[in-house]
This record gives structure tokens, sequence and C-alpha cells, in this order.
């Protein structure tokens, strides 16, 4: 069956307990840690593909905090010639995709349980398509900023695997990391960045927050950032 007309029975798969935030500790790099007393996904330097997409090519696509992956695995299914790579810091909700693509078989999509933050040195450069930010966590009291993995170091690296023509898709429904993220922006200067409408955004799923947002006439905003040369 093709992966554009194959659908996901979730009811097959109960969804987990776990909490909403994540160990503060997971935000930060490794290397910035004095000690290792704590659980801390790997930092990877290197990957091997063929172990990760049935293709045994690299990622297409990046989706960067996926949750618990239902954007990440319908995309996949919308974009069957395409391999796209979820980030996800709680390892619960990681074991949980990665049951759904084992259950269903899908060739295309991988989700690792891993934080951004410490860079993505085992993606080539000039490589990625599209790498989707959706609803971070978003730390709004004065002293937990420093938690947003949204950072010029991060966007950086966004920056140096994406292609020439490639896309950094935001989405947030917290008016003060919609302020934060368009200052790093500002500050990095490397992309050109508009606030999108939904007639005008390019994406054909999804996510559960938006949908969510959508249902309950939460106000939150699309953002298309495009790569500067």
């Amino acid at each position: 069956m093709s992966l554009k007309l194959k659908k996901i029975d979730y009811t097959k798969y109960p969804l987990p307990r776990m909490r909403h935030h994540a160990n503060p500790v997971l935000y930060f790099p490794l290397k910035q840690h004095k000690g290792n007393n704590f659980y801390y996904p790997p930092v990877f330097e290197k990957l091997e593909w063929n172990e990760i997409f049935s293709s045994g090519k690299p990622p297409d696509m990046l989706d960067i905090g996926c949750g618990l992956g239902r954007f990440l695995l319908e995309t996949s299914l919308k974009n069957s010639d395409k391999n796209i790579l979820g980030f996800e810091v709680r390892q619960t909700a990681v074991e949980w995709i990665k049951g759904v693509i084992e259950g269903e078989k899908l060739p295309n999509v991988q989700a690792l349980w891993y934080s951004a933050v410490n860079g993505m040195s085992f993606i080539e450069t000039g490589s990625i398509e599209k790498v989707f930010y959706f609803f971070p966590d978003p730390w709004v009291k004065k002293k937990q900023n420093k938690r947003r993995a949204f950072s010029a170091e991060l966007l950086k690296e966004i920056h140096r695997v994406l292609k020439p023509e490639g896309n950094l898709y935001l989405m947030t429904d917290v008016p003060e990391v919609d302020e934060y993220q368009q200052s790093i922006l500002n500050e990095t200067g490397l992309f050109e960045f508009r606030y999108t409408e939904k007639d005008q955004w390019d994406l054909q799923v999804r996510s559960n927050h938006e949908i969510f947002c959508e249902d309950k006439g939460i106000p939150f905003i699309r953002m298309t950032c495009r790569k500067k040369q």
C-alpha cells in the first residue's frame, strides 16, 4: 500500500503517561553540565542512516521537539519519497513513536531521543529541505528563559543544515515565545521571516496542538523563515 493512501489507527497504540515538561537539565548542552549523575539522552557525532531509514539515505526534513509525533508520522505518509527525522527530549514519547513506526512498518520516518541543543554535526551541511519547530515549552518566567532551546547557536545549526532554498517553520501560541524567537532571528540575521496565514501555509499536515488551538479558539502564530544565502 502506498504511504500516501495509508491511515494510522492510533487507537491501537495507547498513549503513555508522561509529564508535560522534561527535566530542565535536558535543555542545556551536555558539555555545560559538570556532572553526569542524571538521565540524559545520547549525544551523537555520527549516525548510520541505513540503520534508521529503509532507503539508507539521510533525512530530508527535521522535526525538532516532535512530542508524541503525530505531525512527524502524518508528514511521512504525505511524503513517501522523503525521509523525516524527529528529535524529542522525552524518552517515553520517543518509545511510543517508535512503537507506531514499527507497528505500521513506516520506512521513511524515525524519532531519536535527543536534545538538539547539542548541535547536529551528524547532519550534512546543506542537506535538509525543511525544519519544523512547533509549540516549544514556553518557559515564560524570566528565570526560566535560559531553558529555551531556540537560541542563536541552534539557529546557526539549522541554517547550516538547510539547503539554499530551505525553510524553517515556527508555530507558538505564547506571545512571549514569539517575541523571543523574533529577537533571535533578528540577532543572527540568517533568515528572512514572515507571519504566514493559514491559506498561505504550505504544509499539508497539522500538528495536534495546532488543531487544539483552532478548536479552542486560541490564537497562535505561524511563521515561515527562508534561509538567507
